[in-house]
């Protein structure tokens, strides 16, 4: 494909230094300022809940230490999986979303899957847990912009294009809501019909999964008893603010404190066994306290470049006539972009109260490994898109 004749609009051609550029800075520097960021935010919301745990022999470094290590070990991976092409991702897609199902399966079975505050989400390996929902993330991307690459043909066909993988979203939905994990849910079938959408399904099918999509949420929600307690409790969390309200009304006092510039790092009063999940779930509400909402605007503006890149990386391999690729990009990008949208909505009091962490920066193993390898898949699509526009082999 003959690069020059692109429009500029869509980015083409490229300024030299960017063309000239082995990976895009925008996409590189924001992803590594949130992983180092949440390392230490990681710490100084865990310090106190460590300290005064037997579970962690009263260590406060315990979380810190773990999070180091599964931050290591994700970079590790990501080094390794940016060295790989992306033909090998596209040959693997199925079988890995077939092996997250598999994993899926397993952690329901009682003697396997670790049980923790009534969520059977873990498997145990020794010290380590696995959370097979966060590693589904990566393969519902993966498998999706597989699948519709290669049914192009086929985007207007309801039974050829779209049930197909709506059969296996409602089989991956289904093992969720088991565990039960409603927010992975929602970000995996979002991840699978955007990308659906991107891939350019027929309009009138896509207005009718919505519609669906709409009826089915809110049944899950009016036939769960839980759900609907979070939904009522989500609309006013001072109705019981020491019961179904607790988290959310101090995740409010915790904005509330930090003002606009915080009252420091480290100095977090909710973080003192006020509010619950500080390190993972409500990792957002301890950096309103103590960066106040300088500190929020930035990680919300780190999330916001990145996502662009996401899909600005996405538009040009679609441009380059890699439709795999650019759909991996994009998917990424809604993945990014929704879960982090979510968790920030619940911190803030916009959502309702769901089980989902921030993205590259809350604490958590799986989490943390799922994130640092779609970021390396990432980079190695905008590598391979430099190289080809530099008439180079990918």
């Amino acid at each position: 494909m003959n690069t020059t004749t692109l429009p500029r609009r869509f980015g083409y051609p490229p300024a030299a230094s960017t063309a000239t550029a082995e990976l895009d800075p925008l996409l590189l520097w924001p992803a590594l300022a949130l992983l180092l960021t949440g390392l230490v935010m990681v710490y100084s919301a865990s310090i106190a809940t460590a300290e005064g745990s037997n579970f962690t022999s009263h260590q406060p470094a315990y979380f810190l230490v773990r999070h180091a290590v599964y931050l290591t070990i994700g970079l590790v991976v990501a080094l390794i999986a940016f060295q790989v092409p992306l033909r090998f991702w596209q040959q693997m897609a199925p079988w890995a979303f077939f092996a997250g199902i598999v994993l899926l399966v397993v952690v329901l079975l009682p003697i396997i899957g670790r049980s923790v505050n009534g969520a059977q989400r873990w498997i145990g390996f020794g010290p380590i847990n696995l959370q097979p929902s966060e590693l589904m993330k990566l393969f519902a991307v993966l498998y999706a912009a597989d699948y519709t690459s290669r049914k192009l043909a086929d985007m207007d066909s309801f039974r050829r294009g779209f049930v197909p993988m709506a059969a296996v979203m409602l089989l991956v939905g289904g093992l969720l809501l088991k565990e039960p994990d409603f927010g992975a849910f929602v970000v995996v079938a979002a991840i699978a019909f955007g990308i659906l959408f991107l891939g350019g399904i027929n309009a009138r099918i896509f207005a009718l999964l919505a519609v669906v999509a709409v009826i089915g949420f809110a049944a899950l929600i009016y036939f769960s008893e839980y759900r609907r307690q979070r939904i009522l409790f989500f609309l006013d969390p001072w109705q019981d603010s020491f019961g179904k309200g607790y988290q959310l009304s101090h995740s409010l006092i915790a904005f509330g404190r930090g003002e606009w510039l915080g009252v420091g790092l480290g100095a977090s009063v909710e973080k003192l066994f006020y509010l619950p999940e500080a390190h993972t779930d409500f990792l957002l509400a301890v950096i309103a306290e103590e960066l106040g909402f300088v500190g929020v605007v930035v990680v919300v503006g780190l999330f916001a470049l990145l996502v662009q890149r996401c899909f600005a990386v996405g538009r040009q391999a679609l441009l380059l006539d890699r439709i795999f690729a650019g759909l991996v990009a994009q998917g990424f990008g809604i993945w990014f972009g929704l879960q982090s949208f979510i968790n920030m909505g619940v911190n803030m009091g916009l959502l309702p109260t769901k089980g989902l962490t921030l993205p590259l920066m809350s604490f958590g193993g799986s989490g943390i490994v799922a994130n640092c390898l779609a970021i390396a898949v990432l980079l190695r699509v905008d590598y391979e898109n430099r190289r080809l526009m530099r008439g180079l082999p990918a």
